[in-house]
């Protein structure tokens, strides 16, 4: 998350390949957030204030820090000391640079032509859980899941285990209200730091974020730095118990040695988006080397060096295969962003 990563189910039995031509990715209804393709901006990146207590780094490679393995460079990579830091920095950014926040790069593709304006990650600075009281947790915007999850049971906390499956970080499965197994972080939230993209510190709540399937109402740009979750009071060995259990779900359904982006599609409730894909013939379908996963079909592998749109092409094949099929309109879970090449 980058985000955050849909509920999975097991992948069902395989499916033929059709011989059909492969297109290019569908551009006209992609939404903002997810970057539609477009020509490079122009917009300066300059600052009032270039004296950054963190990390600026121009021309930045993102293929190395996203789990594709494949994209251009960011234009700028900020990388801020602490909250004070990324809002002076976004205060004194130009109002016309776009700002993209990266996690650790799970759910994403980076298109070939890099992302224009400034990608910001969040590093150890922001990587902090303390426990706030028996039941709640204080979660910094660059935790891991896995982070949050160990950090509950350890206090004797339960109900938040299902982060442990999600391979993202606080901010990006806030923003996208990440789940599986039955629950998700519309259930635990109390409320969310997040800094606008004018650099203004503000705190959400749960009711504010507006929370539906895979979808929040925060806007582009902003970033969550800090997020308060509250769960249930549980022995912690019940809680291991639980991340064993879903980590094992996870090792037998899904390809998690592979360079893949994760859960590819949003379910098509009630169906599950595997089902559907797999009914319309397209597991183990390839595009040079990008590869629906023979495992689990609604994820997308890269199998050596696919690139960003060998990858996003196979994924709108799926996407046309599916509605030809059944009729069902498969929307992208991944986010997308950046210029094509």
């Amino acid at each position: 998350m980058g985000g955050g990563a849909g509920g999975r189910g097991e992948g069902g039995t395989g499916g033929e390949m059709s011989d059909q031509p492969l297109v290019r990715p569908e551009r006209s209804a992609e939404r903002a957030v997810e970057g539609p393709v477009r020509q490079r901006a122009s917009t300066s990146l300059s600052t009032n204030d270039p004296g950054v207590r963190g990390r600026l780094s121009p021309n930045a490679p993102l293929a190395p820090l996203v789990w594709f393995k494949s994209g251009g460079p960011a234009e700028r990579l900020f990388e801020p000391a602490d909250v004070a830091d990324l809002r002076a920095f976004l205060q004194a950014l130009d109002p016309g640079v776009p700002v993209m926040a990266l996690g650790l790069g799970s759910n994403l593709i980076v298109r070939d032509g890099g992302v224009p304006g400034v990608v910001v990650r969040l590093g150890k600075p922001f990587a902090r859980v303390e426990r706030l009281d028996e039941v709640t947790l204080r979660c910094g915007g660059g935790a891991s899941g896995i982070l949050v999850s160990s950090s509950a049971r350890d206090s004797g906390i339960g109900g938040i285990e299902f982060l442990r499956s999600i391979p993202g970080t606080v901010g990006g499965f806030v923003r996208m209200n990440g789940g599986a197994y039955g629950r998700e972080v519309k259930d635990i939230l109390i409320e969310a730091e997040v800094v606008l993209r004018s650099g203004e510190l503000v705190r959400l709540s749960n009711e504010e974020l507006g929370y539906t399937y895979r979808h929040s109402a925060l806007p582009a740009g902003a970033i969550v730095v800090a997020a308060t979750f509250r769960g249930l009071p549980a022995e912690p060995e019940a809680v291991q118990a639980e991340m064993d259990r879903i980590a094992a779900a996870r090792e037998a359904s899904q390809p998690l040695r592979s360079k893949t982006g994760g859960s590819t599609f949003k379910n098509p409730l009630p169906r599950k988006a595997w089902e559907v894909i797999d009914a319309a013939g397209c597991r183990g379908l390839t595009l040079g080397e990008a590869q629906v996963s023979e495992k689990h079909c609604n994820f997308l592998l890269n199998l050596g060096s696919a690139t960003s749109r060998d990858i996003e092409s196979l994924g709108e094949e799926v996407r046309r295969r599916v509605r030809e099929h059944s009729g069902t309109e498969l929307e992208w879970e991944i986010q997308r962003v950046g210029v094509d090449r």
